[in-house]
């Protein structure tokens, strides 16, 4: 296909509010673009084997004890097994972003599918729990890079009108790993090896995201940053009409033709921070994903067995069914959020959820303070409490930090923002997996619960202050956005603050 590339007019740019106002016909809807939905299917992959990842090994633990008895007999080893992959994952997604900006978001995608893979079958057929631990960092470090990866392919093919909903699909697709990882645990309870078949099944997701990805496209975004803007015009001919595809076109050769004079002045990995505006990014992006883990969504989904027994019941299937329902609550959230998260925006979306958040953890403090009471009814507070939690944090807090994060960043420098963002994520998620049962022990559970409550305080007033709106902004909009944060307004165009 032929393109001109002629330099934008003064007007809006193609994918923003007033540019569709302007041509509504150039909208892209998911429903009548197959291409855009399978890209974003494939990719969301990712997404599964992140999900599945940290859900098997709950159920697999119980098994691996049995087999080996050092296991059984070592609370460091079980702690271990359990916490390695989120070591590996710390290490994939800070090696992450650095493989995406440099080798691009499919052979990052590529890379991420073989380590996963090689850790599944090593976790499978681990003659003993040393090389069972080698196995589980090698899936962590597979599941760090894909939790980079998946945001930012699927952000940089996604039009601006849609982008929140398809980003929030690979959030979906990791609440639906959860969810499969327990049917999977249920499923081969009664089989021989049964752990190693939990463990070792989770290399097939990866199997054939490889095989499908061989045949999709590379990020057109990243194509145009590395002067292959033929490549890049093909795969957006597949998402644009011919009029918004060569507006388009212009507005990635302008970018383009900013980010060869960023190249000539010689910017470094290092001098990334020097910039105002890359650093108040930063600081929305990373700040969001550390609240995402420090507002407590590992330790209520820990908890949820022993607040059903606090309700009065006992049963062990109850406590491995309720888990089930638990992340199936968390995946029908999360299709909440998915249609949420472009019509109500991000900024929005996170406040009214931590909100619910806030009076959901109050609640569950409570009924953990009057649990000795010989009044059932605060159990089934605990249950209420839970619940709430659920469909309050799934559709804002368990979306919007990873689609904030994809879109945020400058084009030269996402895949390495996105990387150390998503590092603070998993080394957040450790600090509280490791902390959690201690802090417990000494504060006792209610108040240990208040704190949390009181850290989701804090996020809420940190979305308020720190997290612009981003709904319906082009990158170079979001761009231009902290820049005015960082510099102040240009006079001669309209804030995008104000609007």
């Amino acid at each position: 296909m032929t393109i001109s590339i002629s330099t934008p007019g003064p007007g809006p740019g193609p994918g923003s509010s007033g540019y569709l106002d302007m041509y509504p016909e150039r909208k892209v809807s998911v429903i009548k673009n197959p291409y855009i939905l399978g890209l974003t299917a494939v990719a969301s992959i990712g997404g599964l084997l992140f999900g599945y990842d940290t859900g098997v090994i709950s159920g697999a633990l119980l098994y691996i004890k049995d087999d080996f008895q050092e296991v059984k007999q070592s609370n460091f080893l079980q702690e271990t097994i359990v916490s390695m992959a989120v070591a590996g994952a710390i290490l994939g997604a800070a090696a992450g972003g650095w493989i995406n900006d440099a080798y691009g978001r499919k052979r990052a995608t590529l890379t991420a599918d073989v380590i996963f893979t090689v850790g599944a079958l090593v976790m499978a057929a681990a003659p003993d729990p040393y090389i069972l631990i080698i196995g589980r960092l090698l899936v962590g470090v597979g599941v760090g890079v894909a939790s980079v990866t998946a945001p930012v392919y699927i952000a940089e093919l996604s039009p601006s009108e849609i982008r929140g909903s398809l980003v929030s699909t690979n959030v979906l697709m990791i609440t639906g790993g959860q969810f499969l990882s327990y049917l999977i645990n249920l499923a081969f309870t009664q089989v021989p090896g049964t752990w190693r078949w939990m463990l070792g099944v989770s290399g097939v997701p990866a199997v054939v995201q490889f095989c499908l990805m061989l045949f999709l496209p590379e990020s057109p975004r990243w194509l145009f940053m590395k002067n292959r803007e033929k490549e890049a015009i093909d795969v957006l001919a597949n998402i644009y009409d011919a009029a918004r595809l060569e507006d388009e076109v212009a507005s990635l050769s302008v970018q383009s033709e900013e980010e060869d004079r960023h190249k000539r002045n010689d910017i470094r990995f290092w001098d990334v921070f020097k910039s105002k505006e890359i650093r108040l990014a930063f600081l929305a992006g990373a700040g969001l994903q550390a609240f995402q883990q420090f507002t407590g969504i590992n330790t209520v989904m820990y908890y949820s067995p022993t607040i059903v027994q606090m309700a009065g019941f006992r049963s062990n299937e109850l406590a491995l069914l309720l888990s089930l329902i638990v992340a199936g609550l968390n995946a029908a959230g999360t299709i909440l959020g998915i249609y949420l998260i472009d019509h109500t925006g991000r900024r929005k979306l996170s406040l009214y959820s931590l909100g619910g958040v806030i009076v959901s953890l109050i609640i569950l403090s409570i009924s953990f303070f009057k649990q000795s009471s010989e009044n059932g009814l605060y159990g089934w507070l605990a249950v209420l409490g839970l619940a709430l939690y659920i469909a309050f944090f799934s559709p804002g807090m368990g979306t919007v930090p990873w689609t904030v994060n994809s879109e945020v960043y400058p084009e030269e420098y996402r895949g390495l923002c996105g990387g150390m963002s998503a590092t603070v994520n998993w080394v957040s998620n450790l600090i509280v997996a490791e902390s959690f049962l201690s802090v417990a022990a000494v504060a006792g559970t209610g108040p240990t619960f208040l704190i949390i409550a009181g850290i989701a305080v804090l996020a809420f007033l940190f979305v308020a202050v720190y997290v612009p709106e981003t709904k319906g902004l082009t990158f170079d909009e979001v761009e231009m956005l902290w820049k005015e944060r960082a510099w102040g307004k240009n006079p001669q165009t309209q804030s995008l603050l104000e609007s």
